[in-house]
């Protein structure tokens, strides 16, 4: 019987005591985008892109959360120079994920349907 109370206190500790995972932030985004530069800007190998963007997809795991990452990823696409669109529309193929989304200056985020399928 106290066995069983003891691993439910601690069950209980874990749980409340467990750090949250905290959604993406454009921050983690911006530094995904800044690994895929060389790539994208034809300066280099695609070096750590694939793993980065698999990465921050394993963390977009809401609707809302994809959306977010979509206007974030916009936002670098019209602040960064030099991009080569084909490239990023390319980056699904390339490093073997689906990307929810188009890599484009002009993407209109609101249209896409986020699901997790």
């Amino acid at each position: 019987m106290f066995v069983k109370i003891a691993c439910l206190v601690v069950l209980c500790m874990l749980i409340t005591f467990a750090p949250h995972a905290e959604a993406v932030t454009c921050g983690q985004i911006q530094v995904g985008v800044v690994n895929c530069l060389p790539y994208l800007q034809n300066r280099g190998p695609i070096g750590s892109c694939c793993g980065v963007i698999k990465d921050l997809l394993k963390l977009c795991k809401t609707p809302h959360e994809r959306r977010k990452s979509c206007t974030c990823v916009k936002k670098a696409a019209n602040t960064i120079k030099g991009i080569d669109f084909g490239k990023a529309a390319g980056l699904s193929g390339v490093c073997g994920v689906k990307i929810p989304f188009e890599i484009s200056p002009s993407v209109d985020c609101s249209k896409y349907v986020f699901s997790l399928r």
